[in-house]
């Protein structure tokens, strides 16, 4: 479809500017056909489409489905982790005015007790990411590598008893950057919880359009079920396999190797849930982050993607402050790009 191709090709442009080096022939022949691939792979809405042997997602009108092998392609063209064993596939908007993406994949954790969500505390959980944030960059700082904060929750965690459901969204930064600026980019990630594991929605897109977006996250989330016998209601206690940590830590867990702080998992998990470390550390390197940046002004690199055809406006990154490195290229060796 052209409208998406254009709309892949944007954000793929965008990647070659945040990066602020000339890509070699190779990266952008690859960017190309990783395009092309995409868009011969994608499934147009109204459609049912089967994620995994867990459960069927019934892709709405208006919106693209990418299956796994062409959006891990897809991803890593421009610069992303990928676990293909959780990725399911991309999701993205096939009309004009949408500038998000939103990746869906299956974690099989096993079963996640969520009697702990009645106690938890959104404010506990933030400092702990936000200590935990501070004492890593000390690190990040000796690695060449821009420090980073937490700027708090774009949306606290809840989670629905009823429908399984978890959601939550993180705003972290380049250290002085400017707060609530609405350029900052950040993830909102919506969960649903089954039998042996759950499935992960998370849209990236920018703070200034997270109100509108997150209702389209929400519905995208609510037009996934379970399949009989995979639900969370399916669980029997004699036979399943029950994840080792709760559902407070898997918050945690998320967040915090989102911004590369195992540290913080560890230390949460033993001041609130007391769970094995190392339960906590094969947890946390199973997490992978899709993550974009608003780049600061640069000159095109050579044989450049042509963004210029788009329909759609380029998509909101994050803006750096302006004595960032964050215009550095991203280094795939950094746990900040592994969440």
């Amino acid at each position: 479809m052209k409208i998406l191709r254009k709309f892949l090709v944007a954000l793929a442009a965008a990647f070659i500017a945040i990066t602020c080096a000339a890509q070699t022939a190779e990266t952008q022949v690859e960017i190309k056909a990783a395009v092309a691939a995409a868009n011969k792979a994608m499934v147009e809405g109204p459609s049912k489409i089967e994620l995994s042997d867990q459960a069927t997602f019934s892709l709405p009108q208006g919106y693209g489905f990418i299956p796994a092998a062409a959006a891990a392609r897809y991803l890593r063209a421009v610069g992303n982790v990928i676990d293909d064993k959780s990725l399911t596939g991309v999701i993205v908007p096939t009309t004009k005015g949408g500038d998000w993406f939103a990746t869906v994949e299956f974690k099989k954790e096993g079963y996640v007790r969520d009697d702990d969500a009645r106690d938890w505390k959104a404010d506990d959980m933030l400092q702990s990411l936000r200590e935990g944030t501070e004492r890593a960059n000390a690190s990040r700082k000796e690695r060449g590598i821009p420090e980073v904060e937490v700027g708090g929750w774009a949306e606290a965690p809840t989670y629905d008893s009823t429908t399984h459901r978890l959601l939550w969204s993180l705003i972290v930064r380049d250290k002085g950057a400017i707060a609530n600026d609405p350029q900052t980019g950040v993830n909102y990630r919506t969960l649903a919880l089954g039998r042996d594991g759950y499935l992960t929605l998370t849209m990236v897109t920018g703070l200034s359009s997270l109100a509108a977006d997150k209702t389209i996250a929400n519905n995208l989330l609510a037009a996934i079920d379970y399949h009989q016998g995979k639900r969370y209601a399916d669980f029997s206690a004699s036979t399943d396999h029950v994840a080792e940590y709760g559902l407070a830590a898997l918050v945690v867990g998320v967040a915090a190797k989102k911004i590369g702080l195992i540290a913080v998992i560890a230390a949460f998990a033993a001041k609130f849930f007391k769970i094995g470390l190392l339960a906590v550390l094969a947890f946390g390197a199973a997490i992978k982050r899709f993550f974009k940046r608003e780049p600061k002004p640069a000159p095109p690199p050579v044989n450049p993607v042509d963004a210029e055809e788009s329909p759609f406006a380029r998509p909101q990154f994050p803006q750096a402050a302006s004595d960032s490195k964050s215009d550095r290229p991203a280094d795939a060796s950094d746990p900040v790009n592994h969440a």
